[in-house]
């Protein structure tokens, strides 16, 4: 039995990022919860054949690895920060390189970050229908953080602690029931 695999896929350009740190908390409680592994990537992680890709056949070997394990995973775990009310336009050039049929029906925990609340709603407005394309099972909660709800670069807030302890709970369920009728999840 092949254990289970959880990826986090962060939007971010530059390192440190409140954006990787948000998505690594998050797919680190996922594989917790579920009994899996997690592996976390940013888009500095696909390298220098990423921008210029028109294709998956384009990506260096180790782009296209990060590539299958993102379209392999049982659990994704997306998340951008916000840049003009919007995700990142590479984030969305990775999404772009995918087949529509290669995130259909897989969970997906929504998220965002951003400098103030006036871009919460990048996760409904923009993130939610960009999935909604693939045929994703994105989850009813998705979690998004401002500067202010983390302190030293780590997620500090106990309001979004508690969303995204709903929202894991939410894919873990979603998990179980697949585990407990047979199907892949």
């Amino acid at each position: 039995m092949t254990k289970k695999l959880v990826v986090g896929v962060s939007g971010n350009l530059t390192r440190p990022s409140k954006t990787r740190t948000f998505v690594s908390h998050i797919a680190g409680e996922v594989a917790g919860r579920i009994g899996a592994t997690s592996a976390v990537f940013d888009i500095e992680d696909l390298g220098a054949s990423f921008p210029p890709a028109r294709r998956l056949a384009d990506l260096d070997p180790a782009a296209q690895g990060i590539v299958e394990q993102l379209i392999g995973a049982d659990v994704l775990v997306v998340g951008s920060p916000t840049f003009k009310g919007s995700y990142t336009g590479l984030f969305k050039h990775l999404f772009d390189l995918l087949d529509p049929a290669s995130l259909r029906g897989k969970p997906i925990i929504l998220a965002a970050t951003g400098g103030g609340e006036r871009h919460s709603l990048i996760v409904e407005h923009q993130l939610r229908p960009l999935f909604g394309f693939f045929e994703a099972l994105t989850m009813p909660t998705a979690i998004y953080a401002s500067d202010k709800d983390f302190a030293d670069g780590a997620l500090a807030s106990e309001a979004i602690h508690a969303r995204a302890r709903q929202a894991v709970a939410e894919v873990s369920r979603i998990v179980g029931e697949a585990r407990r009728i047979g199907l892949a999840a």
